[in-house]
């Protein structure tokens, strides 16, 4: 009896500025090899976003990003040894430089949150479904 494994794609990095365009690009491949084309949108911009946050709130930068293929879409994590959760601010300010991040992951996927990771650290993930 054959088991079905989903597809699934692993990446370890350090992340730097430029890594969320190269990291998008990949996404997006899988999303068509997958035939979830019409996911693309959504989740280029959580990934850009959760990629973004590793940049700027762990200090080594490092991270695994996973990609699983699901029966009803796509699930993305990315894992970081920074304990720091993330969270939404109660009240964004006009002029903050950041905190809308993870807003706007809530307004375009279908699901999302964060957990600890595997060795310490967390894992923040999010769901698309088609």
């Amino acid at each position: 009896m054959n088991q079905y494994i989903p597809p699934t794609y692993r990446m370890s990095l350090t992340v730097g500025a430029h890594s969320a365009r190269h990291i998008r690009r990949i996404v997006r491949s899988l999303l068509d090899e997958w035939q979830l084309a019409e996911l693309t949108d959504a989740v280029e911009l959580g990934v850009t976003e959760l990629v973004a946050n590793v940049v700027r709130h762990v200090p080594d930068r490092r991270c695994v990003l996973l990609v699983l293929r699901s029966a009803a879409g796509v699930r993305v994590e990315v894992a970081d040894g920074c304990p720091q959760l993330p969270s939404i601010p109660a009240e964004l300010e006009p002029e903050a430089e950041g905190g809308r991040g993870l807003v706007l992951l809530d307004a375009v996927v279908d699901k999302w949150g964060v957990g600890p990771a595997v060795g310490g650290g967390k894992t923040v993930w999010f769901e698309c479904v088609t």
